[in-house]
């Protein structure tokens, strides 16, 4: 029953491109046909519950039965087996190849909902899971120049990972509109490739805030010997701790953290940035973003990547935000840049993979390697991309017309 099930459902999800299955019971199918530009994937089931697993949810099922080692692939490899699903399917065209079905989605929406709460000790919890699982998986990942665990921005004439992140730091810079002698918050740190940029070639005094202990003690360090301990402090504080401390600040940027708010707690954030922000000051958020209206956070991101996180639509962040009397200056779209960072990310995991396994093990391996194809795959073919908006409280904070953001 779930074998026919499967088969239905690989005939309508896979025109372009080839993906072989060969069935537990030794049985082999095709599907698809050979087009310019997409994979050609080979599986193999090793029990007969597979078939089953995708069908209740195809994006928990078949992650799941590929952690375990259920779902092997013997042509290909993981990055291209999501992309050949995704490009059958792209968000444009209105098609979702991986939903789960009806049951399932109801129990996830339930799930979902319960898990928006992400109060101070729940957002600590949360952000443990994924950012304090060990700095040596983000140094084989990352870029060794600004550790940037977040979307970089690729204009034309950048190659590399590391030229990337250093040109989404100077983006960002500019949109902040500085100058020297600032004072800084940076909502979510991470390891403090921010905060050093900032202090170093703008001569501003910024002040970090992170939940991961890992990233907090790595962030000190890299400040220390980047030479600007002076000018960078970094804690290990909630925002709405910091909002309450009464403290101001005139530039706020938080790049990569608002994912992990919790819808619920969209008003509580930007409540507590407007409180924090000086009256003539400048905001610049930088989140992934939905492109289409609000949704869910589905099963797997859910269970093993990002528990409590979610993906807003940028309706719901202005919406949220307006309630504050914070103008969106600017808002820019970025659609595929964090598809091409977090491929790079992928070839640097790939090229540590004996590494990555003696930190953990190959289940570990198998399940963050699907985790970014599944991400990389989503911003060029699914319904994500990243969205910058500047936010300022008095409308003569920046220049009238946009050509600052075009210097340097």
């Amino acid at each position: 029953m779930s074998k026919s099930l499967l088969d239905r459902f690989l005939s309508r999800a896979v025109k372009q491109g080839r993906l072989g299955i060969v069935f537990a019971d030794g049985s082999a199918s095709t599907y698809g046909a050979s087009a310019e530009g997409f994979p050609e994937i080979v599986l193999r089931f090793t029990d007969n519950a597979v078939p089953r697993d995708i069908i209740l949810d195809p994006r928990l099922g078949a992650a799941e039965a590929f952690i375990d080692g259920r779902l092997l692939i013997e042509e290909g490899d993981v990055m291209g087996l999501v992309g050949l699903l995704r490009m059958n399917g792209p968000w444009e065209r209105g098609n979702d190849n991986l939903r789960p079905g009806v049951l399932k989605r109801f129990i996830n929406t339930a799930a979902f909902a319960a898990e928006q709460i992400n109060n101070r000790v729940g957002s600590k919890k949360n952000v443990a899971h994924h950012y304090d699982i060990g700095n040596d998986l983000y140094a084989l990942m990352l870029d060794a120049e600004h550790w940037q665990y977040s979307c970089g921005y690729w204009p034309e004439g950048v190659t590399t990972l590391g030229g990337a992140q250093e040109a989404k730091l100077k983006h960002i810079a500019r949109k902040l509109h500085l100058s020297p002698g600032q004072d800084v918050l940076d909502i979510g740190c991470g390891w403090g490739g921010m905060a050093i940029h900032l202090a170093k070639n703008h001569n501003v005094h910024v002040t970090g805030i992170t939940l991961s202990e890992e990233q907090a003690a790595l962030a000190r360090q890299r400040v220390q010997a980047a030479g600007v301990a002076d000018r960078v402090t970094i804690l290990l504080e909630d925002y709405r701790d910091t909002a309450a401390s009464g403290r101001r600040f005139d530039r706020i940027v938080s790049v990569g953290m608002f994912e992990h708010v919790g819808r619920a707690q969209f008003e509580t954030f930007f409540e507590a940035c407007a409180r924090m922000l000086a009256d003539d000051g400048v905001m610049l958020l930088h989140t992934i973003g939905r492109f289409g209206e609000p949704g869910t956070t589905d099963a797997f991101t859910r269970k093993y990547v990002f528990p409590g996180g979610y993906i807003p639509a940028l309706s719901e962040t202005v919406a949220a935000s307006e309630k504050f009397r914070l103008i969106a200056a600017d808002v820019e779209t970025l659609r595929l840049h964090y598809a091409r960072t977090i491929r790079a990310w992928y070839a640097n995991c790939m090229e540590h993979k004996d590494k990555i396994i003696a930190l953990y093990d190959e289940k570990f391996f198998r399940m963050w390697t699907f985790y970014l194809a599944g991400a990389a795959t989503v911003f060029e073919h699914g319904g994500m991309g990243n969205y910058q908006i500047q936010y300022i409280r008095s409308r003569h904070a920046v220049p009238i017309t946009r050509d600052y953001l075009l210097k340097g």
